[in-house]
């Protein structure tokens, strides 16, 4: 996959589009396929583009290095949920019975799907995701 900065020629605005290759992306604007995203005028062209340099000296972490940070993580996540109750799939509902006094105010931590959790801040309810999956108790060594 190749990612283009393009530029449409009514008003300059400029867009990023991917194309499977620089061909594709001709093919494509050739036959009218390519717009602006924003007023859709169909002649577009390349906007220029910086090149994507990695800083002198950088590298991608070694994998003993990445093992390494992954188990400050784990550690750090470990003492976030001590003393925490693991409520599993209930995560959504605990967190709301909580907030609205149903429930005893206390730490919890479990599962919730994406919509769950978005519908929970939505609500004022306040939670944050965990930087690592997390198994139930009966599931760790």
């Amino acid at each position: 996959m190749i990612v283009f900065d393009l530029r449409c020629a009514s008003a300059g605005h400029v867009f990023e589009a991917w194309f499977g290759s620089s061909g594709d992306y001709e093919d494509q604007r050739a036959r009218g396929l390519v717009s602006c995203p924003l007023c859709g005028d169909p002649a577009v062209e390349k906007a220029p583009m910086a090149p994507a340099v990695p800083a002198k000296g950088s590298s991608a972490p070694r994998p003993e290095e990445v093992k390494q940070m992954l188990g400050v993580l784990a550690e750090m996540q470990k003492k976030l949920v001590e003393g925490s109750d693991w409520v599993g799939d209930r995560f959504a509902s605990e967190a709301r019975a909580m907030h609205l006094g149903e429930a005893e105010a206390r730490q919890i931590h479990g599962r919730a799907t994406k919509a769950d959790a978005e519908s929970l801040i939505e609500e004022g309810i306040p939670v944050a995701p965990l930087p690592l999956p997390i198994a139930p108790p009966e599931e760790q060594n």
